[in-house]
């Protein structure tokens, strides 16, 4: 069988909403075909918090659920407000709502020169490690049993 690789053309550039729309869609398929899961299935998932006194967005927690799975992609509290313990609300309102969802489980990771002992502090477990962040930083990866509170 001869593949003519050349005959395909390659473009490289910033951010392209299309082909990321693209790719979604086709890894889905695949996956929920290899999982035996659906499009059901799957969600987003965000927590905002908000002063009280001032209505302002103080922090938030952006994430996904998917067969059974809490995956976190970010959570940031401004640094006025990090000794609220607005952080551990978001992340206690997170689960929550992904057991709601019916997840057993949760995985994030995060950044050595960010918050890994937070996740540690409620119940994550570190799985692994991803070096050479610029800096000397390692990107430590977690998960947590969301089988109990």
């Amino acid at each position: 069988m001869n593949h003519d690789h050349d005959a395909v053309g390659l473009t490289v550039g910033g951010r392209d909403p299309d082909l990321a729309k693209l790719l979604d869609r086709g890894l889905d398929a695949y996956n929920f075909a290899a999982t035996g899961t659906t499009a059901e299935d799957q969600g987003e998932l965000s927590v905002r918090a908000v002063d009280p006194a001032t209505g302002e967005t103080v922090g938030g927690l952006t994430a996904w659920t998917w067969g059974g799975l809490l995956g976190i992609d970010m959570l940031w509290v401004h640094e006025d407000h990090r000794r609220g313990r607005w952080g551990s609300r978001l992340l206690r309102a997170a689960e929550a709502e992904a057991r709601r969802r019916g997840c057993d489980r949760a995985v994030v990771s995060s950044f050595t020169f960010q918050a890994p002992d937070f996740y540690r502090r409620h119940g994550y477990a570190e799985t692994g490690r991803t070096l050479g962040i610029p800096g000397g930083a390692e990107d430590v990866h977690f998960h947590k049993s969301l089988t109990t509170p």
